[in-house]
């Protein structure tokens, strides 16, 4: 995209810290321009610096210190064409389903339209193909929409997941069983987060809803888009199962997770096969050469003790994948470990390159 035509973009949540990760990403972006800011009405009337509790490791980047924070509000959006939604569950639903109606591009990281059966559950990595349905989503509205749509990027650690099982199945065909334990840093359940009694010199076995997110969420992410074009197949044509088992641990960045795979191919690829696969696999992310995509999606460490999140978790600034450890599964056919920035690809990052994605393919206009 031309380097001179800017695109209007908001962010709703601003002052929380997925909202204040989009601001960092969009302060340099090439073609998103960061025009307005959203925030509860406490917030609004204030320039951005004075309301937020800034907890990033990089300064408040200019363009948004002096920006007057609006409340969430489509009307106040209006100059917008996208917005990246960092708000929390509790009120993300219906304030997202109004920007839409406000024919904005919603682009969110929150929960709450995964389920939608018209709505995308786009991992950048695995399935920009899903944005076909977009057409389907804006008939669905009354009045039918034109430029107004919401696509919802995945949970975080779900994310750190499908990337490798994507790369597996395009390569070997479905994936029968997967069983996945999750080592999940505290910055995945935001701030304040974990009390500091309860995380420091301890692992909570139990993250509320996570394992449910992983289980239902794959199938959509890796099934296909039905015939009529009107939903998502949910890989019903060869059911994917997954179990999960996630914990809470005093990591303060980066998703770890420890991968059994079957396939439903019969004899099952060789370890030199899986980890030829997964170091060939390309993207269209990477093919349309959006500017926040990585160089590759997925990096194979060779090293018997990597990936390691304080290591390896800013690796391509985060937008990647870290994989390790590939090897035999006597129960399964193979396991390995992934390694995922939560508050990178498994957040904002996911956010803003399906908004390239979107620009790329026309979706946006």
């Amino acid at each position: 995209m031309s380097s001179t035509k800017k695109i209007n973009v908001g962010v709703l949540g601003a002052t929380g810290t997925v909202g204040q990760r989009f601001i960092l990403l969009l302060a340099s972006h090439p073609y998103f321009y960061l025009h307005t800011l959203g925030a509860s009405p406490r917030s609004a009337g204030s320039p951005y610096d004075k309301v937020v509790k800034w907890k990033q490791v990089r300064p408040i980047p200019e363009i948004a210190k002096n920006l007057i924070v609006r409340e969430c509000k489509a009307e106040l959006f209006k100059d917008c064409t996208i917005v990246f939604s960092g708000l929390d569950a509790e009120v993300a639903g219906e304030v997202e389903l109004e920007f839409r109606a406000a024919e904005l591009a919603v682009f969110s990281n929150a929960k709450n339209h995964r389920r939608d059966p018209a709505v995308p559950l786009i991992v950048p990595l695995v399935n920009a193909v899903h944005l076909c349905i977009i057409p389907h989503q804006r008939s669905l509205q009354i009045p039918r929409l034109t430029r107004g749509f919401i696509v919802a990027n995945a949970n975080c650690s779900t994310t750190g997941l499908v990337v490798p099982l994507a790369a597996l199945e395009k390569a070997f065909g479905p994936v029968d069983t997967v069983m996945v334990s999750t080592m999940q840093a505290i910055s995945g359940a935001g701030y304040p987060g974990v009390p500091s009694l309860d995380i420091m010199d301890n692992v909570v076995p139990f993250i509320s809803g996570e394992e449910e997110k992983m289980e239902w969420e794959t199938a959509k992410i890796l099934g296909g888009i039905t015939a009529d074009g009107k939903g998502f197949d949910l890989h019903e044509t060869s059911p994917i199962r997954v179990s999960a088992s996630c914990t809470r641990v005093p990591v303060i960045e980066g998703h770890t997770e420890t991968v059994s795979v079957r396939f439903t191919r019969r004899p099952p690829p060789s370890i030199e096969e899986v980890r030829a696969a997964m170091v060939k696999y390309t993207t269209e992310a990477q093919e349309l050469q959006c500017p926040s995509a990585p160089v590759q999606s997925i990096y194979v460490h060779d090293e018997p003790d990597r990936p390691q999140p304080r290591l390896d978790r800013d690796f391509q600034a985060g937008a990647g994948v870290n994989v390790g450890r590939i090897r035999e599964c006597p129960v399964m056919d193979i396991k390995f470990v992934v390694l995922v920035n939560n508050v990178a690809l498994g957040a904002a990052t996911s956010s803003i390159i399906n908004a390239e994605l979107a620009v790329a393919k026309g979706v946006v206009t």
